[in-house]
């Protein structure tokens, strides 16, 4: 590549952060409420929670399907699966598990399947009640939680990758017990709200060093209604950029590896946000990760650590949440 055109290609990435900074910063504002199943905006992938979620243009084959489908699209393992588990604060409880598949040479494209569950553990039941207290125990309430996916990804060149992911949610946040003053049976009711929603994404390599720009679209569904009222899904618009920093300087650090990776994200119920991720690699088999996000009040830094070898890794990440306590988060990945 020419050095004009090289010029270019870093101030287009410069252009593109400050963007991302002030956005971040004339826009942010407070959304409080403004919608519901907030579980789908939480990270299980043990990699994603080390590097503060930054991983819009980080392929991570079949996990990139949390975060970007496009993601899954280059990936070199015909078969990849994943599982991961988070345990959040609250105790409660996030299991996810994602696979992909390349048939052939993959010109085909890639296919994947996801699923999360959450459980929010027990919680006692009550009921209104003519006693002192004005209410009597009754049984325990299990609410909880999924989303089930089907996902597609395919470069249309050597540089641009698109991809998409439809999702089944379901909601199930036990029952309530109406009772009837008039003398008739109590109302015994089961609060449930199901929903379909999309994600898209796209990953654009400009073909300088491994500098790459993506952007995500997640959670886009019609209003869900639960029980009279309705809400939307938690909205998400995602621009990102990624590259390793040792390539700027390839031949004096040998084969060890800096990944930087800096998302910006406007949320339907959040403020702007800017999240960024580093991953050291000093060798291909290990893994140190750091992550800082803004707009926080509890939790504004994660770390997280992997290791691979023979088809098989293993991530871990830990992330102080103030006052909540702390969550980390385990995925174990497989390809072959």
């Amino acid at each position: 590549m020419k050095p004009t055109k090289s010029l270019r290609v870093v101030f287009v990435a410069l252009t593109v952060l400050l963007i991302m900074g002030s956005w971040n910063v004339t826009l942010a504002q407070v959304k409080l409420a403004q919608s519901g199943a907030q579980f789908l905006s939480v990270e299980s992938d043990a990699k994603a929670g080390g590097m503060a979620g930054a991983l819009t243009t980080v392929e991570s084959n079949s996990a990139s399907i949390f975060f970007n489908p496009a993601g899954m699209a280059t990936m070199n393992p015909r078969i990849d699966v994943v599982a991961s588990q988070n345990q959040w604060f609250a105790d409660i409880a996030y299991n996810a598990f994602s696979a992909a598949f390349k048939p052939g040479s993959g010109a085909w494209g890639v296919f994947g399947l996801s699923f999360v569950s959450v459980d929010y553990g027990d919680i006692q039941g009550t009921q209104r009640w003519d006693n002192d207290l004005g209410y009597i125990d009754t049984e325990i309430l299990k609410p909880t939680a999924f989303a089930a996916g089907f996902g597609y990804a395919k470069t249309l060149n050597d540089k641009f990758s698109v991809g998409t992911h439809l999702k089944y949610i379901g909601l199930n946040y036990g029952k309530s017990i109406f009772p009837d003053d008039a003398g008739s049976p109590d109302t015994v009711k089961s609060h449930l709200a199901f929903a379909n929603a999309f994600d898209f994404g796209t990953i654009y390599k400009t073909g300088w060093k491994s500098l790459a720009f993506g952007m995500s679209v997640k959670n886009f569904s019609d209003e869900v209604v639960f029980e009279k009222e309705g809400f939307q899904l938690p909205l998400t618009f995602t621009l990102g950029i990624s590259m390793d920093a040792f390539d700027l300087i390839r031949e004096s650090i040998g084969q060890q590896k800096l990944l930087v990776s800096v998302d910006a994200l406007h949320y339907r119920s959040h403020a702007e946000q800017i999240r960024i991720g580093l991953e050291y690699k000093p060798l291909d088999m290990l893994a140190f990760r750091g992550g800082y996000m803004s707009a926080n009040d509890e939790n504004d830094v994660s770390f997280g650590v992997g290791v691979q070898q023979f088809g098989l890794a293993f991530d871990y990440a830990y992330e102080p949440f103030g006052r909540l306590g702390d969550v980390q988060r385990m995925t174990v990945r497989f390809s072959l």
